[in-house]
């Protein structure tokens, strides 16, 4: 990690936008296949997904839309959301994506936070699309009428031909602007995964897309034009939109799958031939759970970016898969903050670092004043740099994360040579008996019984002990979980205070698009509910046991 390589991050982060980035790649790849999406089959050279951003910016230039107006796109994981993406970004507008897994209340909600002045979508969510738009404020609707592109209407080059005769102008923020895009014009309205309340709308530049595939062509993979990248995450969510990123920065192909699957992931990796993939959540406890199959280790993966890999599990993860995994930490607010160099993964692999800040980044571990704290103690995980997100919609110049320190939420611990390692998160912490608790601790050693596939611990109110813990366990799919073996197997790993007293077995726990647990929702849920639930101390079933709200709805 020289001062070169950093200082040439920091020049290319402020410099072009997603529109020059995949012009500059057109013009240099042309004719190569850039995008492979599996769920309809369709691939574009890097020329081809030009001239469709072409043919997306003019039609919405020819609607009025353009610098400061929002552009709502709902798609699977098919061509037309990156194609939507660029030609959006090409017009200067910014893109809101919604996830396709999302209710009518969630969709009113993102939709009158981002009062959007256009929505683009599949037309197979017409219907959650009609029962969203009327709990939307009317003045929060979208200006332009709904355009709905489907394979069977004609597809993208058909639907957006020309403007509608009856589609008014757009009048949202900012909208009819003809200049730009730049570096820092925003490029999205990305909504958070809402893992611990109501999402919020951050603001991405050009210039926040740009650093993070930079990032990853200089640092931890330092991808190439021989790479084949592959993702299974929603479109949606910021992961495949950087991959893409990436793709176009360094000449690599990118695999889009349908989405994740655990039986499958593995064989459509070897398929593809990828070389590189990013995952997060619940996902490699998840491959650890299937069934092991002759060949698997033959492959050309040659870089594995994971965030948080399974505490304990990363030798057995690399002993099964023959394959390197590297530690990748950041978020939609800051894009990728630290990460594993290539040649730093031995120690990675002895001492579950989870790397070093990248040259943009600074990282600051404080106490719960703000001061901080000696290396060696854990504390919370600051960050600043730059190319961070431009704070949140309708908060205000404050909320930005790269106007100072952005505090994570997260716990870590800082090394004296620099590297970091994880604490598990600040709101995620239960108290119990004046014991701190890290969930995150407790739920990796259930997870780790061969018959669990997912665990989520969660505070419930105690008048003794100010707080106990709850187990949520979804076993793996066939296996009966035997309670008083998992609760023994806890106790054998942890320290007494830290074993959950409540347990309670699930078929599955709601996901946010990242695929981690959302507690939020999980401690909202209505006691109706809520299933049998055994207490360990008294041994005894009770009917229900409720965890404490989250904190905003208290």
């Amino acid at each position: 990690m020289t001062a070169d390589s950093g200082s040439l991050v920091h020049a290319v982060a402020f410099s072009g936008t997603l529109s020059t980035v995949l012009r500059d790649a057109a013009d240099r790849w042309g004719p190569r296949t850039v995008l492979y999406c599996d769920r309809r089959r369709q691939q574009s050279s890097f020329a081809e997904l030009d001239e469709l951003a072409d043919h997306v910016a003019s039609a919405l230039g020819s609607r009025g839309i353009g610098a400061g107006s929002r552009v709502a796109i709902m798609f699977h994981n098919d061509l037309e959301f990156p194609a939507c993406w660029l030609g959006i970004a090409r017009a200067g507008a910014a893109t809101v994506p919604l996830n396709v897994r999302l209710g009518p209340a969630d969709l009113a909600h993102a939709v009158a936070a981002a009062r959007p002045a256009l929505m683009i979508a599949d037309e197979e969510f017409s219907d959650v699309l009609a029962s969203a738009l009327p709990l939307v404020p009317e003045a929060d609707r979208p200006t332009s009428l709904l355009i709905r592109v489907g394979a069977a209407a004609g597809g993208l080059r058909e639907e957006l031909a020309a403007p509608e005769p009856s589609a008014a102008a757009p009048s949202g923020p900012g909208s009819g602007a003809a200049d730009g895009p730049w570096p820092e014009s925003t490029a999205n309205v990305q909504f958070t995964s809402g893992s611990t309340g109501l999402s919020k709308g951050c603001l991405l530049s050009h210039r926040y897309w740009i650093a993070i595939g930079e990032a990853m062509r200089l640092h931890g993979p330092r991808l190439h034009s021989d790479d084949v990248l592959l993702t299974a995450q929603p479109f949606s969510y910021m992961d495949p939109q950087w991959n893409l990123v990436a793709a176009l920065l360094t000449g690599a192909r990118l695999v889009v799958l349908e989405r994740f699957r655990s039986s499958t992931f593995w064989p459509a990796v070897q398929e593809h031939g990828a070389t590189f993939f990013y995952c997060l959540g619940v996902m490699p406890a998840m491959l650890l759970r299937t069934p092991a199959r002759e060949g698997e280790r033959d492959h050309r993966v040659r870089y594995i970016a994971c965030s948080a890999i399974p505490a304990g599990r990363h030798a057995e993860l690399e002993d099964r898969f023959g394959a390197p995994w590297y530690e990748l930490y950041g978020s939609t607010e800051t894009g990728a903050d630290v990460l594993v160099e290539a040649d730093e993964h031995d120690l990675a692999l002895r001492s579950g670092t989870i790397g070093r800040a990248l040259p943009h980044r600074e990282v600051r571990i404080v106490d719960e004043r703000g001061a901080p704290v000696p290396r060696g103690t854990v504390g919370r995980l600051l960050v600043r740099g730059t190319a961070l997100s431009d704070g949140y919609l309708d908060d205000g110049a404050g909320s930005s994360a790269g106007t100072g320190w952005y505090a994570t939420g997260d716990l870590a611990v800082q090394t004296p040579d620099g590297y970091l390692h994880f604490r598990g998160r600040e709101k995620d912490i239960i108290r119990r008996s004046g014991e701190n608790v890290s969930a995150a601790q407790v739920e990796e050693v259930v997870q780790a019984h061969p018959a669990v596939r997912v665990c989520a611990c969660v505070p419930v109110a105690d008048e003794i002990r100010g707080e106990e813990i709850k187990a949520y366990v979804v076993p793996v799919p066939g296996t009966a979980v035997e309670l008083a073996d998992l609760i023994e197997h806890t106790r054998t790993q942890l320290a007494s205070f830290k074993v959950p007293r409540f347990w309670e077995l699930r078929t599955g726990l709601p996901l946010t698009p990242s695929e981690k647990v959302a507690k939020a929702e999980l401690r909202s849920e209505p006691v109706e509910s809520l299933g049998p639930c055994y207490d360990a101390v008294s041994d005894r079933w009770q009917e229900h046991v409720a965890p404490l709200p989250p904190a905003s709805l208290r």
